[in-house]
């Protein structure tokens, strides 16, 4: 039984859902979608094709964590006795991810965590994330962490060497699907000026609520000014009202930034394609730009993928209005400071990870003789 329920979630899990799907001769896979997030979510099971057998439908109005996670577990519960699953499946760090691992326990089926290990070691950031992803580990059976750190993590925490299996990110896998294919950007709606470069902001943890997320916005209509003929923004808004009415507020006037709705994942991916360079709280940018070429500065003041900031294609600048502009000053300023940052390494994955997840579930069940090679956990060009 896959469970997952944000368009993130829904990313990732893609690519195992399709290997398990390869694998029907062996094994029998009921998709769970718990609706946490709905259009989004539903974007990306269009582009994957991928059509769940189950759907919750838990999303409501300004939702907290509890009615998520209470949702889930209700929703979840019939659906467990009637299927008798030999193992539940998740993905990362999100309240259906929790919920669907507390439900598996509650059931005592073994759990498998895709993505599992990563950690700042701060409960509050990213708040809910790091204590969803910190209690998954003890409520794992099968722990697929996507890059060596993220291992070492759990051997940490003993958490014991043959239930963990080093896979690579199925982001990758996802990435590497998409953006290979050919896109029309202009179609969108997107205005592109060749003549100025492209700046990409994306922003919705709840860290970044309140204060945060105006100075980010202070930053952002301060660069507008400064650059004007020479950048542009492009923002995708986030729905959630607490980030979309300062955003819309603060930026909406500036004739060098436009505003738009939430995009669907691949015309995301080929919105990173054409930037110049990319502001984010977005984990899953930070995973996925670097396999493009692509700058990143990460506006968190912590992070739990620091791959790709030792590797220097992403920085963390955290979440003060003067740091974001300095930061970008310098990169938009410094030929030599941007280059660096262009070398497209990709330190998390090599479009295999999916497959190996799936041969880790049949060398588990004793379906399989042959136990995958983990991934290396090298630095690889994409170019």
């Amino acid at each position: 039984m896959s469970v997952f329920g944000t368009r993130p979630e829904a990313i990732k899990m893609a690519p195992v859902v399709k290997a398990i799907e390869d694998n029907h001769d062996l094994l029998e896979q009921v998709v769970v979608v718990t609706g946490q997030h709905r259009q989004m979510l539903d974007q990306v099971l269009k582009i994957f094709e991928v059509v769940p057998d189950y759907d919750l439908e838990i999303m409501q109005a300004n939702q907290t964590i509890a009615s998520v996670v209470a949702r889930c577990l209700q929703g979840l519960e019939p659906l467990i006795l009637d299927e008798k699953p030999d193992l539940m499946l998740v993905q990362g760090d999100t309240s259906t991810a929790f919920a669907a691992g507390l439900a598996a326990f509650y059931y005592k089926i073994p759990l498998g965590h895709v993505e599992a290990g990563l950690r700042t070691f701060d409960k509050w950031r990213p708040f809910p994330e790091e204590m969803n992803r910190q209690l998954l580990t003890d409520l794992t059976d099968l722990h697929f962490p996507p890059t060596a750190s993220a291992r070492q993590n759990l051997l940490a925490e003993n958490v014991m060497p043959e239930k963990i299996a080093l896979t690579g990110n199925t982001v990758i896998d996802a990435l590497f699907k998409v953006s290979q294919r050919p896109y029309d950007l202009a179609a969108t709606g997107i205005k592109i000026d060749p003549k100025k470069k492209l700046l990409t902001v994306t922003a919705h943890r709840r860290e970044l609520f309140g204060q945060p997320i105006k100075d980010v916005c202070a930053a952002i209509k301060r660069l507008a000014e400064q650059f004007s003929s020479e950048i542009y923004f492009v923002i995708p808004v986030h729905k959630n009202p607490q980030v979309r009415e300062v955003i819309q507020t603060t930026l909406g006037n500036s004739a060098n930034i436009q505003l738009i709705e939430p995009l669907d994942y691949e015309p995301f991916i080929h919105l990173m394609k054409a930037s110049y360079l990319i502001l984010t709280d977005s984990g899953g940018v930070q995973e996925e730009a670097p396999s493009l070429g692509k700058p990143v500065l990460v506006m968190r003041e912590k992070t739990e993928r620091p791959e790709a900031i030792e590797a220097g294609t992403v920085k963390l600048v955290g979440i003060s209005e003067e740091n974001i502009y300095q930061e970008t000053v310098r990169l938009l300023t410094d030929e030599q400071a941007y280059r660096q940052m262009t070398q497209a390494v990709n330190p998390y994955g090599d479009g295999q990870a999916a497959e190996r997840t799936v041969g880790f579930i049949l060398h588990y069940f004793g379906l399989s003789d042959r136990k995958p090679e983990e991934f290396g956990a090298k630095i690889m060009s994409s170019r």
